[in-house]
C-alpha cells in the first residue's frame, strides 16, 4: 500500500473529550480487572456476538429481535422468519468470526475490507457487486458521495492514514474516525454500514480495547438511532470537522463500558450463590441487566404466566439478586 497523503481527520480535543477519555479508561481498566477472575467471559463475548448482530442488522431494517438473534447464536431454528432475515444475521456472525480470528492483524488493507463486505454480502445484498468497489454513483437521501471513479483512491488514502499515523492516537479515536470517513466515502453500493461497524469495531480488536469481545457499542447506535444518523450528517454541517462525531462516539463507547461492567457484576454474583438457578430464572437476569422491568414485561419476554413470573422472582428477591422498586401498581423489577 502507498504512503498516505491524501487523508487527514480535522477536530479537536474538546474539555468533553478529555473526560470521556478519563472516564473510558477508567472504566476499562475495572472491566479488565474484573473479567480476569470471571469464568463466565466466553458467555459475555457470546452475549456480545449476538448483540452486535442485532444491532447492526437492525440499524439496517432487520426485524429480527434480539432474542431471535440469540436463538440463532445457540444454533436455533426461525421457522417463520423470512431466509433473508436469517441470512443477513448470520452472515454478520460469520463476519465477526472472521475479524476476531483476525484480531492480531497489524493493517487493514483493500482485500480485508473486500473480504468483509463479502462475507456480510453473500446472498443479502440488493446492489452490487459484493466485494468490489461500486462503479456507479450512490445517493443518501439528500447527499451525495464521492463520485465512484474517486473512491479507489479515497479508500486507499484512508487506510494509508489508519495503519499510519491513526496509530498513534487513542484507539476510541481511530475506530470512530475509520467508522466516519468509510461512511462518508460509501464505496460500496450496498452494506456500507455494516460493514464500516465492522471495521471499526476490528481497530478495537487489533488495538486491545476490547481484549475479550465483550464489548457491543452497536447496542448504543441502535437504540440512538436518530442521534446516531445526525451525528454522521452533523460532521458534514461542520465542513468535516469530526470533533462532534468523536464525542458522540465518546460517549456511546462509555454507556457500553458501563453496562459491560454491570454485567460482569451480576455474573459475579451468580458465581457465589448457593441457590441453583433454573434456565429461565437465567434468562431472567440476563434480561434485567438491560434495565428494570414490570411484572408484564417480564411474563410476556420469558413466555410465562404472571404466576409463573412471580414464582420465578420469589427466590431471586429472597436472596437478593433481585429487588423490587416503585409503587405497588408502577413497581419494577431490577438487579440487585
Amino acid at each position: 500500500m502507498r504512503k498516505s497523503t491524501g487523508y487527514e481527520p480535522k477536530y479537536t480535543v474538546t474539555a468533553h473529550l478529555l473526560r470521556l477519555l478519563e472516564r473510558i479508561a477508567s472504566l476499562k481498566t475495572k472491566i479488565e480487572l474484573s473479567a480476569v477472575s470471571v469464568a463466565w467471559v466466553p458467555a459475555l463475548a457470546k452475549e456480545a456476538f449476538a448483540r452486535a448482530a442485532h444491532s447492526s442488522t437492525a440499524i439496517e431494517g432487520n426485524p429480527l429481535s434480539l432474542k431471535e438473534v440469540q436463538m440463532l447464536a445457540d444454533g436455533g431454528e426461525l421457522p417463520h422468519a423470512k431466509p433473508k432475515h436469517i441470512k443477513e444475521v448470520t452472515n454478520y456472525f460469520a463476519a465477526l468470526k472472521l475479524i476476531t480470528e483476525h484480531k492480531n492483524k497489524k493493517t487493514i488493507s483493500v482485500e480485508d475490507v473486500f473480504k468483509i463486505h463479502s462475507v456480510i454480502g453473500k446472498d443479502v445484498l440488493d446492489r452490487g457487486p459484493i466485494g468490489a468497489y461500486r462503479d456507479y454513483q450512490v445517493y443518501v437521501g439528500s447527499r451525495v458521495p464521492p463520485k465512484a471513479k474517486n473512491v479507489g483512491r479515497l479508500m486507499e488514502d484512508l487506510l494509508g492514514w489508519l495503519n499510519e499515523r491513526g496509530q498513534a492516537l487513542p484507539t476510541i479515536f481511530s475506530s470512530a474516525i475509520l467508522h466516519y470517513q468509510f461512511e462518508h466515502i460509501h464505496p460500496f453500493g450496498d452494506g456500507n454500514g455494516r460493514t464500516g461497524r465492522l471495521l471499526a469495531l476490528w481497530e478495537l480488536y487489533r488495538r486491545r480495547f476490547d481484549s475479550h469481545h465483550i464489548f457491543s457499542i452497536d447496542e448504543v447506535f441502535l437504540e440512538n438511532r436518530q442521534r446516531y444518523y445526525a451525528a454522521l450528517d452533523l460532521v458534514r454541517k461542520e465542513g468535516e470537522d469530526i470533533t462532534s462525531w468523536l464525542e458522540f462516539s465518546g460517549e456511546a463507547v462509555e454507556l457500553t463500558l458501563e453496562r459491560v461492567l454491570s454485567r460482569i457484576e451480576a455474573v459475579r454474583v451468580l458465581e457465589k450463590m448457593t441457590i441453583t438457578l433454573s434456565p429461565k430464572q437465567e434468562r431472567l437476569l440476563n434480561v434485567l441487566q438491560a434495565g428494570p422491568l414490570g411484572i408484564k414485561e417480564i411474563h410476556e419476554q420469558l413466555d410465562v404466566t404472571k404466576q409463573g413470573a412471580h414464582f420465578l422472582l420469589k427466590p431471586l428477591v429472597e436472596s437478593g439478586l433481585i429487588k423490587r422498586v416503585g409503587g405497588h401498581k408502577t413497581g419494577k423489577y431490577i438487579l440487585g
